[in-house]
């Protein structure tokens, strides 16, 4: 039973659980501006007769298919992760980026076992081998 409690309390459950709350909000945002801004302005642009995609639907052999609702869902999604994209992906990707350029400024790579040493090594740790200083080849 303490390892349950431990599990409960270390950080990362409370920013999962957090994440989920604000997530799940934000889920439904985004579907309150698909349904009610959205749809409507797609639904006057084209011809004004339905304007809301959840009536949209055919009948085949008496069942019914109502198509416009998955694409108020599409929509949605679309949305969701387009936002995503641009606001966590994008700058992440661009920090861990900016994080490898400065980790390569204070690295080389030895020419003989390829491993990574520090640029001012005049000895690979991995290898033993002699590398001449401000120089990328070893000693000879």
């Amino acid at each position: 039973m303490g390892g349950f409690k431990k599990f409960l309390l270390r950080g990362n459950i409370v920013e999962l659980a957090v994440a989920v709350i604000v997530g799940a909000t934000f889920s439904g945002l985004v579907q309150a501006l698909v349904t009610d801004l959205i749809t409507p302005l797609i639904g006057a642009v084209t011809a004004g007769r339905k304007p809301d995609f959840a009536d949209y639907s055919f009948t085949v052999n008496g069942s019914e298919f109502k198509y416009g609702d998955f694409l108020n869902h599409l929509l949605t999604f679309l949305i969701i992760v387009a936002v995503v994209y641009w606001l966590i992906v994008l700058p992440m990707t661009r920090l861990v980026s900016l994080f490898e350029r400065k980790q390569a400024d204070t690295t080389k790579e030895c020419p003989e076992c390829l491993s990574e040493i520090p640029i001012e090594a005049r000895r690979c740790a991995h290898c033993t081998a002699e590398l001449v200083p401000g120089s990328e080849r070893p000693a000879t």
